[in-house]
């Protein structure tokens, strides 16, 4: 029996998430949001994928690039436990783990293919821009659906019910930004702020301000009792 495994990257993630803070805790929750899965040279052949076409969902493995060198401890404070209380990291999705190794399903919209590039175009995705992909695979409805599941302290996801108000800056750029990028960014937008992105401790904090990159954008926003403000959104500098 080996004790270490050499695991070789099959892909890299291209996506509108530029930073950890403001993506989905869970994979699913923003579906307006597409990446590119890019096969990388050695296996970004089209026989790799051949008859995934015909699945609406797949698995993807990845590592969790960004947490690789921050170790790991037996027990974590999961954010949906408003981060007090201990839970053990095999009992939770912490990315700080003895093998920082993640999945998502998500849904494959199509695969595309040219000279350069290998890519499966999919929604629904959690993964960070640059983020390495160890493996893919179809997702099984009759294997991997299990209605009968339970997990007694996440059994139900709750977004915000706020509506959101722009600032005239922020409409302005909004506008100029959704046909520059051709992207639906307003509905992209309110799906990310409706999962609240905020620390759990931070939640009582009407005033404090909060910014999220997503494409090459920076959004920034608050979040009242009654409101989610979105105050200003900037492109940023390349």
């Amino acid at each position: 029996m080996n004790d270490t495994y050499t695991i070789t990257p099959v892909a890299t993630v291209i996506s509108p998430y530029k930073e950890k803070f403001g993506i989905p805790r869970q994979p699913g929750l923003a579906t307006s949001l597409e990446s590119r899965i890019r096969l990388l040279p050695g296996f970004d052949n089209e026989e790799v994928v051949r008859g995934l076409k015909n699945c609406s969902h797949i698995w993807l493995l990845f590592i969790f690039s960004e947490c690789v060198d921050k170790g790991w401890n037996p027990l974590v404070r999961p954010p949906r436990l408003g981060g007090n209380k201990r839970m053990g990291v095999f009992s939770t999705r912490s990315p700080f783990r003895p093998n920082p190794i993640g999945l998502s399903p998500v849904k494959l919209i199509a695969i595309e293919s040219d000279d350069n590039h290998l890519e499966l175009i999919v929604s629904g995705a959690d993964l960070l821009n640059g983020t390495p992909i160890i493996d893919i695979k179809p997702y099984l409805p009759y294997s991997d659906a299990i209605p009968e599941a339970e997990c007694s302290f996440a059994e139900n996801i709750s977004f915000l019910e706020q509506p959101i108000q722009y600032s005239d800056q922020a409409k302005a750029e909004l506008t100029q930004a959704q046909a520059r990028l051709q992207q639906p960014l307003k509905l992209q937008i309110s799906e990310l702020l409706k999962c609240d992105p905020r620390p759990a401790y931070k939640k009582n904090d009407s005033e404090k301000s909060y910014g999220v990159r997503l494409h090459d954008l920076n959004i920034r926003f608050r979040i009242a009792d009654d409101t989610i403000y979105v105050d200003s959104i900037t492109v940023e500098q390349s």
